[in-house]
């Protein structure tokens, strides 16, 4: 039988996590031998090597960070059993609830939304992280199997990966943001973040003309709004980011051919079937509402 035991797949997630196997026997509670002799085994049933060894540590080949991957989700389906069973029987959801979200959703949308969880299913434990929308974001923890679902932005230069699935919350404006009373603002330094809508809006962002060449990189949405309350320069920013504009922030229209961008949740075909992802679904689908008619 070439079948992974659940204990080799700890081992390979920990590994993957700790990228030595000193450290991950520690975390464990095991010798390194015995870890060592666990990947070996985990290797010769997989037919590839899944670590790179040296002085460095164990770092994650190719097939190394795919079996890591997706240990995680088996593994997280198996935590998960017990609970799911339950709710089943009981409709009484508890247990862990592991959320990936970028910032400025982190901030408007999961407040409400699990606010109204909660109040339905106290018994569910949100672990709520913020990730960067850049490269894989968190379509990228999901499919990795460290977030059960995630709030994505579903438009842009990365495609989602086809191991995921994804339904759309909202449609997002973006808008001039620029310091209050300013005569020309358009005449002001470009304010941007890596995240922001040259990411999201390329075609849109290329026939603007009036958008300087050289700007400023504020490293995310919050810098962004301080530095143009301060007079510092003009933005192009989404609406969940300006809803924290102070009064001395003017947030414009940019007009009917103003971008866009899709908001939504990621979640893995196997987590979409649970009573917890479901909750949360539904719960942010009613913020998503209430958050677009405020």
């Amino acid at each position: 039988m070439n079948d992974l035991a659940v204990r080799e797949l700890r081992i390979l997630v920990a590994v993957d996590r700790a990228r030595s196997f000193t450290a991950a026997a520690g975390a464990l509670g095991l010798t390194q031998s015995a870890v060592s002799h666990a990947v070996s085994a985990c290797e010769r049933k997989i037919g590839a090597v899944l670590f790179d060894r040296g002085r460095h540590g164990a770092r994650p080949t190719p097939a190394g960070e795919r079996a890591a991957a997706h240990a995680r989700r088996i593994l997280r389906l198996l935590d998960a059993l017990p609970d799911e069973a339950r709710g089943a029987s009981t409709k009484v959801l508890t247990g862990p609830l592991r959320i990936a979200a970028f910032r400025s959703a982190a901030v408007h949308l999961l407040p409400t939304a699990l606010t109204r969880l909660a109040a339905v299913h106290p018994g569910l434990a949100p672990e709520v992280r913020i990730v960067p929308e850049i490269g894989p974001g968190t379509a990228g923890e999901v499919r990795a199997g460290r977030a059960d679902l995630g709030i994505a932005t579903l438009s842009g230069n990365h495609p989602l990966p086809d191991d995921v699935v994804a339904g759309e919350l909202f449609e997002e404006r973006y808008s001039l943001v620029h310091p209050a009373g300013h005569p020309d603002p358009r005449t002001l330094p470009l304010i941007d973040w890596a995240e922001n809508c040259s990411s999201y809006a390329r075609e849109w962002w290329a026939l603007q003309d009036w958008l300087p060449a050289a700007r400023l990189d504020a490293g995310e949405d919050s810098v962004v709004l301080s530095m143009v309350a301060r007079g510092m320069g003009m933005a192009i920013m989404p609406r969940l980011a300006v809803l924290d504009a102070p009064a001395t922030v003017t947030v414009a229209d940019l007009g009917p051919d103003r971008p866009t961008r899709s908001v939504g949740y990621v979640t893995t075909p196997e987590l979409a079937r649970t009573l917890g992802v479901r909750a949360l679904i539904r719960e942010l689908r009613g913020a998503a509402l209430a958050s677009a008619s405020a």
